[in-house]
Parts: C-alpha cells; sequence; structure tokens
C-alpha cells in the first residue's frame, strides 16, 4: 500500500495524516477475540473472589465494558487494568503490529529497517470512566530526552468508528517542528499534559475516523482526546515505529538498566521491550513468533528497576507556583 507523495508530504507539513482502508474487519478479528479472551479471564477471577456477580459475556465487544462499568465500576477498573496501555500481550496484537498494509506506509516514512518502539497501547475509552480523556501532550514528552531529534512515528488506529461523540482524537497541525513543550505530571487522569497557555495556535483539529483507518503522527505533534459521550466503548490502539538507528534496548535485558547507567545510553522508552518488525538483509531478526514476543514483553514488563525521566514539574506544583506570584 504505502503513503503517496501527497500523504507523505501532508505528514511532513502538518504533523499527521490519515489513511483510510488499512486494516479490513478481519483484520482486527484476531485482536477483538484476543481481548475479549483476557476480559473474559479477569472476569472469571473477580467471579471466583466474590468481586463481581455478572460478566455480560452477551454483550458486543463494543458494548461489554460500557455495561460492566455500570453495573461494577470497581470490577471495570480490575478489567480495564488487566488490558490497560501495553499490558495486553495476547493473540492478534503483534499481527496488528506487523501488518503489511501498515508496514508499508511506515516504510515509506523512515525506510525499510523498521523496529516497533516500546510503547504500543490498547485504549479502551469507555463512556462515564473517570481516566477516559486523555490530556494534551506529545508522545515524545513520554520518552527520554536524548531521543528528541529522532523521527518516532505513532499510529492511532480505532477498532471502531472514532467520532466527535464518543472520544475521536484531535491534533493540533504544524506544531510538530517547535519541539518538546514542557509536560506536567499528574495531570487529567494520571497522564502527562501541556497546560493550556502553553498549547500552540492554532486551535485543535477533531479527526473522525472509520475503524481500520490509520492516524500517522510525529512524536512531536500535540494530540489529545476527550469524552465519550455514548453508550459503547470506543475501542483504540496506538502502534509506534523508529529506524533502527533510534535508541533501544534490544539484545540487552532489564538487568543493564543500573542505576548507574548514564541515561543517554538508554532506550528512548526504557522498561519495555523493542523488537524488529523490519529488517531486509537480517530477516532472521524479524519478531514473527507471538509466543516469543509474549516472552520478551513479559521479561521486561516483570522487572523491577528505576526507569529514568525528564523530571518534569508536577501540575499541582506548577498551580502553586502560579498562585504564589
Amino acid at each position: 500500500m504505502g503513503l503517496t507523495p501527497a500523504e507523505k508530504a501532508q505528514f511532513e507539513k502538518e504533523g499527521y495524516v490519515v489513511k483510510e482502508g488499512i486494516y479490513s474487519y478481519d483484520d482486527l478479528q484476531l485482536l477483538r477475540e484476543g481481548l475479549t479472551g483476557a476480559i473474559q479471564e479477569k472476569c472469571d477471577e473477580l467471579i471466583a473472589g466474590g468481586l463481581l456477580d455478572q460478566d455480560f459475556a452477551e454483550a458486543s465487544f463494543e458494548t461489554r465494558l460500557a455495561k460492566l462499568n455500570a453495573h461494577n465500576s470497581q470490577a471495570a477498573e480490575a478489567v480495564l487494568m488487566a488490558i490497560w496501555s501495553g499490558r495486553f500481550h495476547g493473540p492478534g496484537i503483534l499481527a496488528a503490529l506487523r501488518h503489511r498494509a501498515l508496514i508499508d506506509c511506515i516504510e515509506s516514512l523512515i525506510g525499510p529497517d523498521i523496529v516497533a518502539t516500546s510503547i504500543y497501547r490498547v485504549r479502551p475509552k469507555v463512556p462515564n470512566y473517570a481516566r477516559g480523556e486523555v490530556p494534551w501532550h506529545q508522545d515524545a514528552g513520554y520518552s527520554m530526552a536524548h531521543c528528541d531529534e529522532h523521527l518516532m512515528v505513532t499510529c492511532w488506529i480505532p477498532l471502531v468508528d472514532a467520532t466527535l461523540d464518543n472520544g475521536c482524537l484531535w491534533v493540533i497541525p504544524k506544531s510538530h517542528n517547535k519541539g518538546i513543550m514542557r509536560h506536567y505530571t499528574g495531570g487529567h487522569g494520571g497522564f502527562l499534559e501541556i497546560a493550556p497557555e502553553d498549547l500552540p495556535p492554532p486551535e485543535g483539529v477533531p479527526l473522525e475516523m472509520k475503524a481500520g483507518s490509520v492516524l500517522f503522527m510525529t512524536a512531536m505533534t500535540p494530540h489529545a482526546s476527550f469524552e465519550n459521550k455514548t453508550d459503547i466503548v470506543r475501542w483504540s490502539i496506538d502502534l509506534r515505529y523508529q529506524d533502527l538507528s533510534v535508541p533501544h534496548n534490544m539484545g540487552e535485558t532489564p538487568e543493564d538498566y543500573t542505576p548507574e547507567r548514564d541515561p543517554v545510553t538508554m532506550a528512548c522508552f526504557p522498561g519495555e521491550a523493542y523488537f524488529v518488525i523490519q529488517d531486509k538483509q537480517h530477516p532472521d531478526r524479524e519478531m514473527r513468533d507471538p509466543d516469543a514476543f509474549c516472552d520478551l514483553r513479559l521479561q521486561w514488563d516483570r522487572a523491577a528497576f528505576s526507569k529514568p525521566g525528564r523530571g518534569w514539574t508536577a501540575l499541582n506544583e506548577r498551580q502553586t507556583l502560579a498562585q504564589e506570584k
């Protein structure tokens, strides 16, 4: 498939581009089934522990977590935390990461040798869920500062149609070349957040998208998503890619990350495993086995070590300083 010259030009000028039809419904079915299985596994555990009396297994993929949250918000929180963010390593996620039509587009942007960054995320935006909204931020705000000069591509993929009502993504065009903005910890939902007065003009643009479309944006493109006002879950995934030359932790183990280590020698996002998606000279390096993928992810997920950060100021500290002035 690949991106057209016009699509590449928009990506470079605006910091993002949307391409429709990259995934079909069938392309994403294994992922939906994997997520459904993970939800059921956690529900079974909660029922066995007397913490849940109904699992809503008869509900559709789009409505199940919404019904569960309305019935028992504490149980829904436990289920969400079992699959939230990068904690889901089950059936379908590696296939989504390696999807040929997507990788052709990534190759258009960064070349033939492609690494999946450690930061891939599953995002079920549940109605009336406190952490469902994600404030304005740049993905680079979560990465190490020495990686700011490198291109890392975020791919945001809705598993259901994303609309204004259910919380589609918003972006600020032409702001990706301004460098990293000041972020604050402890923003809405516990996420990093750019203060409103620090956001560049113009105002954000909402991107309503069909399921299976892909939003490509740079790690420097400010984006956010807001309230889900419907009765369905706005499911999405976001996958991130970089060239092999960008700092990563392939060939390392969590034990290599000691307190004495210089941060500039670390992966852009230390703490989660990176892996090769495409290496045309050495295809044997590519991650193709779902079981090996799961094992690698778990090796890093279960490691206990201090992950260095940028030292962003806490939002409450900023507010206190502003009041004192």
